[in-house]
């Protein structure tokens, strides 16, 4: 049946992906089964996407409660979910306001509007321009490929949008002399650089974006759609680097699998976007709004801790192999970057997905783990022995 899927799906589906052939039936737990009966642990939870993994009955229930009830409505009309969410993000954050979109680079593009129409309104023209970091990744609308700081993305689709600019991450005097022109309205940080390699920024360094920001009056938005809601082991990676941004755009894991996403926003910029400078129809379904109220109420404080407690296990035991490819490991949380040497993290990965591991690559030379946030001991265990036989055989 597998390779008949294949066939079919490869025969009607723009080949835009470098697919594995594995054809995966069903889940339970952070456990994947393919139409053989072939089990996986799962290290990848759809790219960080399943933040509960499979089959939570909880998720499950909501998800059919308000598909009988109320699948969608738009947003010229009130619905409870979509409260509820905003008001959990809200009181759990502190900031004052929520937008809701449907994914990570729609999210990112939402916090560039809002970021040129606050300059427009305080500033009039002129102050346009937004600075992120080489080796960022913020999305692959026009709109967002220019905002990443990865030429390996700016192919094909010419012209890019105009007013960004990359500098090397680390570097506060680059990103001082990049607003130095009085032209920049926003800085966009990824706190973690997944796509990038896993490469977490200095607390120090972030803490200097952040006092430079707010002196003159720049937007510091940070870019957690991959280490947001709950993936580092705090609600937000923010919180871990004692910051204050005005903006936070969020995705993947915050409804468990269902599409939703967003960005939150602190008082000063709360009211900028007004009615008619910007919408999405799917924006707040109400469907990925009960999902996403699970799982926030799923994250609780103690889980966060026990989030970074798992996330120290696995780093713990990837080191105590004492692998001659394993050169770094890094990251917070369950978002973990295995930086390799000797050994392509691409047939690495085949070689885990074979033996029944699903992980992923990032950057040039890391693996990465994204498992679900719940995934039990028992399931890391599993899966580390497999990575265990690929790097030390």
């Amino acid at each position: 049946m597998t390779q008949d899927l294949i066939k079919s799906h490869d025969q009607y589906v723009m080949g835009t992906y470098g697919r594995f052939p594995i054809a995966i039936s069903h889940g339970v737990g952070a456990r994947l089964y393919d139409f053989d009966g072939k089990e996986y642990i799962d290290f990848a939870s759809g790219i960080g996407v399943n933040s509960l993994g499979y089959g939570n009955k909880t998720w499950v229930q909501a998800i059919a409660d308000q598909a009988s009830k109320l699948g969608h409505i738009s947003n010229l009309y009130y619905t409870e979910p979509a409260a509820k969410a905003a008001e959990t993000l809200c009181k759990r954050t502190g900031y004052s306001k929520v937008f809701f979109a449907n994914s990570g680079a729609e999210s990112n593009e939402g916090i560039i509007k809002l970021a040129r129409k606050y300059s427009r309104d305080k500033y009039d023209t002129g102050r346009s321009n937004i600075v992120t970091l080489d080796g960022s990744f913020h999305g692959r609308t026009i709109t967002t490929l220019s905002a990443t700081g990865q030429d390996v993305f700016h192919q094909h689709f010419f012209p890019f949008t105009d007013g960004f600019s990359h500098v090397q991450q680390g570097d506060i005097q680059a990103l001082k002399a990049a607003c130095s022109n009085g032209d920049v309205c926003a800085v966009i940080l990824e706190l973690i650089q997944g796509e990038g390699g896993v490469l977490p920024l200095d607390k120090t360094y972030v803490q200097e974006v952040a006092a430079f920001c707010s002196k003159q009056d720049i937007l510091l938005m940070i870019d957690e759609v991959q280490t947001g809601v709950g993936r580092t082991g705090s609600l937000f990676a923010y919180q871990q680097y004692e910051i204050a941004p005005d903006v936070v755009s969020f995705a993947k894991g915050i409804a468990g699998g269902v599409p939703f996403g967003g960005f939150f926003a602190n008082e000063k910029c709360s009211a900028v976007l007004t009615p008619g400078t910007h919408a999405t129809t799917y924006g707040g379904n109400p469907i990925g709004a009960a999902a996403a109220n699970v799982v926030l109420d799923t994250l609780t404080d103690a889980m966060l801790v026990e989030i970074c407690e798992k996330g120290k296990y696995i780093q713990e035991q990837v080191l105590a192999m004492n692998s001659p490819y394993v050169k770094e490991i890094r990251g917070l949380g369950l978002m973990i970057g295995i930086v390799l040497q000797n050994i392509s993290h691409r047939s690495l990965v085949e070689e885990l997905n074979n033996a029944g591991l699903l992980a992923l690559v990032a950057g040039s030379e890391t693996l990465r783990f994204l498992p679900p946030l719940t995934i039990s001991y028992d399931e890391i265990d599993r899966g580390l022995a497999i990575l265990q036989a690929a790097l030390c055989k």
